[in-house]
This record gives structure tokens, sequence and C-alpha cells, in this order.
């Protein structure tokens, strides 16, 4: 890296860890991640896994901005599938042991069900996956956490990707378990998907708000940008918001993002 932008990766990785403390819910996570974070470690797919003691196993969950094959997603949520059993093992058993990321080239070898899932990974346009985790306390060969990001295109940066995984693995292992005590507290469940709005039924106006909400600008931004003023960029973003079925910002932004609805526009 060059002076400058050893800065910026330090100043970036400043803000990321100082936002991180305040996030305690889904949605909240999923922005975070979004957020100042893909400067550090670009991604389209992050896969969270946490311990649950009720089940003495790994469960998780997927936030995803690209589209995935049906095989693949069900794959990545179940902890037990022959993908996910494989990349925890091979994180304890490598460089997991000494607290470093894993880097992952695709199309993956193994067993028959290993082999099926590579043109999904294909058809997503994904050749990498980055895998880190934290091992659980006094157990070294358990895991407490796994992460599991991958973006399409980024042929190069591998090195750098690793290390700003090794950077950011405490800040995503803490903000992820607190999402999880926070949730359980609440007795809090996962929403029940909004019906999913096409293409055609958001509007290019609307997509362009969604795209400002993205970049973290304000109605008053936004406004300017487009020129109208920042009462119907508000009306804009009730209409959204009813639209996808959201309550928020972030809850729409999510949706928009998991259907694709921002496709071409500035990230």
């Amino acid at each position: 890296m060059t002076e400058s932008s050893t800065v910026a990766h330090a100043e970036a990785l400043a803000q990321v860890v100082a936002s991180g403390v305040e996030v305690g819910r889904r949605h909240q996570f999923f922005v975070w991640s979004q957020g100042r974070m893909q400067l550090l470690l670009p991604h389209k797919l992050l896969v969270c896994g946490s311990y649950d003691r009720s089940r003495k196993a790994l469960s998780f969950e997927v936030f995803n901005s690209i589209a995935l094959p049906e095989a693949l997603m069900a794959a990545l949520l179940d902890g037990q599938s022959p993908l996910m059993r494989m990349l925890a093992g091979l994180w304890l058993s490598g460089p997991g042991r000494i607290g470093r990321a894993l880097s992952l080239a695709l199309p993956l070898s193994g067993e028959p069900a290993l082999l099926e899932l590579n043109p999904q990974w294909a058809d997503a346009g994904i050749t990498e996956l980055l895998v880190h985790g934290v091992s659980r306390p006094q157990r070294s060969d358990e895991l407490e956490s796994l992460f599991l990001l991958a973006s399409p295109g980024l042929p190069e940066g591998a090195a750098q990707r690793r290390l700003a995984l090794d950077q950011l693995l405490p800040h995503l292992h803490r903000s992820w378990l607190r999402v999880q005590t926070v949730e359980h507290e609440l007795g809090a469940r996962p929403a029940a998907p909004a019906p999913a709005a096409t293409a055609a039924q958001i509007t290019e106006r609307e997509r362009q708000i969604l795209s400002g909400v993205r970049q973290g600008l304000s109605n008053q931004q936004i406004g300017e940008r487009l020129n109208i003023s920042p009462f119907t960029v508000k009306n804009h973003v009730q209409k959204i918001l009813r639209k996808l079925g959201a309550t928020n910002r972030a809850q729409a932004l999510a949706c928009a993002m998991n259907q694709n609805l921002l496709d071409g526009l500035p990230a």
C-alpha cells in the first residue's frame, strides 16, 4: 500500500470499529456491513454463523446483495451441509489455528454434494471464498462463530482481503454475537418475507432514492442530487416502504438489495 492508501485504510478501519459497537439488530448489522466495511473488505455475500447452545451446533444466516441459486442458499444456511462442514473443517485444521483467514479458490473438489454446487457458484460469478472464525473458549477444535464472504469479479488482491478480514474478524464476531443476544432478549424472530416487489413496481426515481439511501445520504442530500425537495424525497421513501413491506429505510434497503432492484446504480 502507498502511504495515502495506508492512512485511508486505517481511517476506514477506525470508523468501522466505532460504528460496530452500535449494532444490535439484524438490519443494523446488514447496513453496517454495507457501509465503510466495503472499502476494506468488498463483498456481496456474507454468511454469519454462531454457536447455538440449544442445538450444540452452528446456526447460519445469509446476507446477500446478489442472486443466489436455491440449492446454494440452502447449503449455506445448513450448518450440517457438506459445504459448511468442509469450510469449518478446513479453517480449523489450517489457518484458523493461527488466527488467519482462509482463502479458497473455486470450483471445489471433493464429494459429489460439493461438486454439484460448482455450477451454481459459477452462475453467481464467485471464484473465491474467504473464511474466518473464532474458536470456542477452552475448545479450540470447536467454533464459536464462522464467517464466509465472497463477491463476483475480484480476481486480484486476495492477500489484502485476507488481511482486512483478519483485522475485522474480532469486530464481526462481537457484533454478530451481540445481535444474537439482543434478538433473543427481545424475543425477536426473523420477519416474514415481504411480498416481492418487481423492478416494474419500483420506479426509476424510487431506485435513485434507494441508491442515495444506500450511500448514507439524508433526504436533503438526496434532494439536492436529484434536484427535488426533501419533502418529495420523504414522500418517495414512504411509497418505497409500502411497496417493499418495510418499516424503515434500513429494511427497505435490505429488501431492495436482496431482490437486485438496485443493479446498475452507484453503490
